[in-house]
Protein backbone atom coordinates (compact mmCIF):
# COMPACT_ATOMS: atom_id res chain seq x y z
CA UNK A 1 0.00 0.00 0.00
CA UNK A 2 1.55 3.51 -1.12
CA UNK A 3 1.57 6.60 1.08
CA UNK A 4 -0.84 8.03 -0.90
CA UNK A 5 -3.53 5.30 -0.50
CA UNK A 6 -2.75 4.95 2.98
CA UNK A 7 -3.55 8.83 3.47
CA UNK A 8 -7.02 8.26 3.08
CA UNK A 9 -7.53 6.90 6.30
CA UNK A 10 -9.63 9.45 8.52
CA UNK A 11 -10.11 11.54 5.87
CA UNK A 12 -13.27 13.21 4.78
CA UNK A 13 -14.69 11.97 1.93
CA UNK A 14 -14.33 14.04 -1.61
CA UNK A 15 -17.20 12.36 -3.52
CA UNK A 16 -19.95 13.26 -1.26
CA UNK A 17 -22.52 11.88 -3.21
CA UNK A 18 -26.09 13.48 -1.82
CA UNK A 19 -28.35 10.60 -0.29
CA UNK A 20 -25.63 8.41 -0.68
CA UNK A 21 -22.32 10.04 1.04
CA UNK A 22 -22.20 8.64 5.01
CA UNK A 23 -19.77 11.38 6.23
CA UNK A 24 -18.08 8.82 8.34
CA UNK A 25 -14.09 9.45 7.69
CA UNK A 26 -13.79 6.36 9.49
CA UNK A 27 -14.83 4.18 6.84
CA UNK A 28 -12.67 6.47 3.96
CA UNK A 29 -10.90 4.51 1.68
CA UNK A 30 -8.72 5.59 -1.81
CA UNK A 31 -10.80 4.92 -4.44
CA UNK A 32 -8.96 4.58 -7.76
CA UNK A 33 -10.61 5.53 -10.87
CA UNK A 34 -12.27 2.96 -12.99
CA UNK A 35 -11.06 1.26 -16.27
CA UNK A 36 -7.09 0.23 -15.33
CA UNK A 37 -8.19 -3.10 -17.09
CA UNK A 38 -8.86 -6.80 -15.54
CA UNK A 39 -7.45 -7.08 -12.18
CA UNK A 40 -5.29 -3.63 -12.73
CA UNK A 41 -5.87 -0.20 -11.38
CA UNK A 42 -5.07 3.17 -12.35
CA UNK A 43 -2.07 4.79 -10.82
CA UNK A 44 -2.42 6.33 -7.06
CA UNK A 45 -2.75 9.98 -9.09
CA UNK A 46 -6.15 8.65 -10.57
CA UNK A 47 -8.34 8.47 -7.66
CA UNK A 48 -10.12 9.77 -4.87
CA UNK A 49 -11.01 9.76 -0.92
CA UNK A 50 -14.41 7.67 -0.69
CA UNK A 51 -16.45 6.72 2.09
CA UNK A 52 -17.46 3.36 2.13
CA UNK A 53 -21.46 4.32 0.60
CA UNK A 54 -19.61 6.40 -1.92
CA UNK A 55 -17.44 3.78 -2.86
CA UNK A 56 -19.56 0.83 -3.06
CA UNK A 57 -22.03 3.02 -5.55
CA UNK A 58 -18.69 3.84 -7.36
CA UNK A 59 -17.74 0.17 -7.94
CA UNK A 60 -21.34 -0.64 -9.18
CA UNK A 61 -23.77 0.67 -7.11
CA UNK A 62 -24.98 3.44 -9.45
CA UNK A 63 -26.30 1.14 -12.04
CA UNK A 64 -29.25 -0.01 -9.31
CA UNK A 65 -29.63 4.06 -9.21
CA UNK A 66 -32.17 5.20 -11.29
CA UNK A 67 -30.77 8.54 -11.73
CA UNK A 68 -27.09 7.29 -12.68
CA UNK A 69 -25.09 5.50 -15.60
CA UNK A 70 -21.85 5.13 -16.22
CA UNK A 71 -20.87 8.72 -17.30
CA UNK A 72 -22.32 10.30 -13.94
CA UNK A 73 -20.40 7.94 -12.51
CA UNK A 74 -17.36 9.37 -14.04
CA UNK A 75 -18.14 12.44 -14.07
CA UNK A 76 -18.27 12.08 -10.12
CA UNK A 77 -15.55 10.43 -9.64
CA UNK A 78 -13.02 12.60 -11.72
CA UNK A 79 -14.49 15.51 -9.86
CA UNK A 80 -13.91 14.12 -6.66
CA UNK A 81 -10.21 13.37 -7.95
CA UNK A 82 -9.74 16.59 -8.26
CA UNK A 83 -10.37 17.69 -4.83
CA UNK A 84 -8.38 14.66 -3.44
CA UNK A 85 -5.37 15.70 -5.38
CA UNK A 86 -5.59 19.34 -4.01
CA UNK A 87 -5.53 17.47 -0.89
CA UNK A 88 -2.54 15.20 -1.77
CA UNK A 89 -0.53 19.01 -3.00
CA UNK A 90 -1.41 20.26 0.25
CA UNK A 91 -0.25 17.44 2.12
CA UNK A 92 3.18 16.95 0.33
CA UNK A 93 2.53 13.68 -1.35
CA UNK A 94 2.40 14.86 -4.40
CA UNK A 95 4.77 17.76 -5.81
CA UNK A 96 4.45 20.15 -8.50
Amino acid sequence: MSKITKSAKGEDCTVRLPAICNGNPETTVFAHINGGGMGRKYSDLHGAYACSDCHAWLDGGYANDPNANRDKRDYEHLYAMFRTQIKLLEKGLVKI
